[in-house]
């Protein structure tokens, strides 16, 4: 696994363009630090029934606790109860978690990268799972190979072809894949997937397991799937997930802007 640089200095005042950082909330919505432990583990009790109900190993399935706007103290509570995995979604709230969330911690990159932040989740984000285009896949595989890394990712895969959501369509998953290969600061491991709202997500999961197994003739390394959030993350593990992202699940909802 590729070691993250390390994120022990200070976060600096803006990251790039001159943008004021946001602050880090001061709380978790209605759930409280205090919680966060039983939370975790109903949760960790609902993807192991979920995964026997299937004939799967619930250790095969990777839990990543999805922190957006989650207060610092509420990762921490996580952290005591046995969490490792954590997941972000805007590069400048990353930093700032990184700066203040101490190890053992492995750092997901779980949103939309835009290019003038690839710098800010390049080695420093143990997995990305949002690459969704060949000209992202190149900034980060040039920012990785700069820094001497290699970056491991997932390309995003619009399962649902919904015009809101980011992602390749699958016919276009292994051409991209194809791309990444040739780029030596990048490992692609798997993909990713975020169903429409409105949708029943048990086909668009089942889509994107197709995909990954037919890919694997092709690609060996294409293991992975990032697929599940609070509402259907037992779906997902039924269809076929090694990785889902929970955020209400575990903190609750979140509140409506940073306290």
């Amino acid at each position: 696994m590729m070691a993250a640089r390390t994120h022990a200095e200070p976060a600096p005042t803006s990251l790039g363009g001159g943008e004021p950082e946001p602050a880090i909330p001061v709380s978790g919505g209605r759930v409280t630090a205090d919680e966060v432990p039983e939370r975790l583990a109903a949760v960790r009790r609902r993807i192991a029934a979920a995964a026997e109900r299937v004939l799967r190993d619930p250790d095969e399935i990777r839990m990543v606790a999805v922190t957006k706007m989650v207060a610092p103290e509420m990762i921490v509570a996580a952290q005591r109860a046995g969490q490792i995995d954590f997941g972000e979604n805007r590069a400048q709230e990353f930093r700032r978690k990184l700066a203040v969330i101490e190890p053992p911690v492995a750092w997901h990159f779980v949103g939309r990268v835009q290019r003038n932040k690839v710098a800010d989740v390049t080695g420093l984000a143990q997995l990305i799972h949002s690459v969704d285009r060949l000209e992202l896949a190149e900034a980060l595989a040039a920012r990785a190979q700069r820094d001497g890394l290699r970056q491991r990712i997932l390309v995003q895969v619009n399962t649902g072809l919904d015009p809101a959501k980011a992602g390749v369509v699958p016919e276009e998953a292994p051409a991209l894949i194809e791309r990444v290969r040739e780029l030596s600061g990048l490992a692609c491991e798997g993909l990713m997937t975020v169903p429409p709202l409105a949708a029943d997500p048990r086909p668009l999961f089942a889509r994107l397991r197709a995909l990954r197994d037919t890919l694997r003739s092709r690609f060996p390394e294409i293991q992975q799937l990032s697929m599940g959030m609070s509402g259907d993350f037992e779906v997902a593990i039924e269809e076929g997930s090694t990785i889902v992202r929970l955020g209400e699940a575990l903190f609750g909802p979140r509140p409506l802007k940073p306290a």
